[in-house]
């Protein structure tokens, strides 16, 4: 009978396997770095709230924003410069931080972040200096501001097309093409017309090539869950690039969208309205006739 410490230690994990004839090495694939889960808003006991009027009425005017806001339709705004600090901080408390914020550097900048609530954003313009101008409530599908690169930037008066092309670019000038003529059709509402470059044969030229021809535009949004959606807008009206990450930062859909705006980016109907519902549960335990 073998005693304890007769058997024998066996490492495990990498560098523990014979390394095979073919001279391939064992890989593990690496776990997630960073989940997003939703966190319940904290905000202060009811008797602390009772005379904070302002955070109050912004709580109401929120509840019939988002009553009568219809997606697509122009953004519900309210300006939070009147609140001092004591009734901003709830208001900040009870909305919290969602999953979405969106960077804006145009003819104005700005920070959005969208609250635990979809499709209820905070909106922060600020000046050269990153200092705080403007703070505001809206209730839209998107910002405000994300929408306006469409009808703020000037038409490019060259076709895409009409570029010079380096020798190692092979398959770009296509879908430039494609580009260039689904541009000039969509309007408002429109569906996306999607190319997704995951499955087309780009080299890295290309795809460095496509990012040089379209430019950067304005608007740069980042949606976090288990992995993490990038939508960038490109300087080419209704040109957007959207990129999906997994829970290891790895890209794993690549797709250029022709829309307005892409689906991804904005809230839908039935997100506004469970956010009616969660905004009621939030604020009814500290005002109960608000609920």
């Amino acid at each position: 009978m073998s005693k304890l410490h007769d058997i024998p230690i066996v490492t495990v994990g990498p560098g523990s396997q014979p390394t095979e004839d073919d001279g391939a090495e064992l890989e593990y694939i690496d776990l997630p770095h960073e989940i997003t889960t939703f966190r319940r808003p904290h905000i202060p006991e009811p008797e602390e709230v009772e005379d904070l009027q302002g955070a109050r009425e912004a709580m109401e005017w929120l509840k019939q924003a988002l009553a009568s806001y219809e997606p697509g339709a122009e953004p519900l705004i309210a300006n939070l410069a009147a609140l001092d600090e004591a009734n901003l901080e709830l208001v900040n408390q009870i909305m919290g931080d969602g999953e979405v914020s969106v960077s804006y550097a145009g003819v104005v900048r700005a920070r959005m972040q969208e609250s635990v609530l979809a499709g209820v954003w905070r909106t922060f313009y600020l000046d050269a200096d990153d200092k705080l101008l403007h703070d505001l409530i809206e209730v839209a599908d998107v910002p405000y501001l994300v929408r306006l690169p469409a009808h703020q930037t000037p038409p490019r008066a060259r076709p895409l097309t009409e570029v010079e092309v380096p020798p190692d670019v092979m398959n770009a000038m296509a879908i430039l093409a494609e580009l260039e003529e689904q541009r000039h059709r969509v309007g408002p509402g429109d569906d996306a017309h999607v190319i997704n470059l995951t499955l087309l044969p780009l080299s890295p030229a290309d795809v460095a090539f496509l990012e040089q021809t379209l430019g950067r535009g304005p608007v740069d949004l980042l949606s976090r869950g288990y992995g993490s959606c990038r939508v960038s807008s490109t300087a080419i009206p209704n040109i957007w690039w959207v990129r999906f990450f997994n829970s290891m930062n790895k890209v794993i859909l690549d797709t250029i969208e022709v829309v307005d705006v892409p689906q991804v980016a904005r809230a839908a109907s039935e997100d506004i309205a469970d956010s009616r519902q969660r905004l009621n549960d939030i604020l009814e335990p500290y005002w109960k006739q608000m609920a």
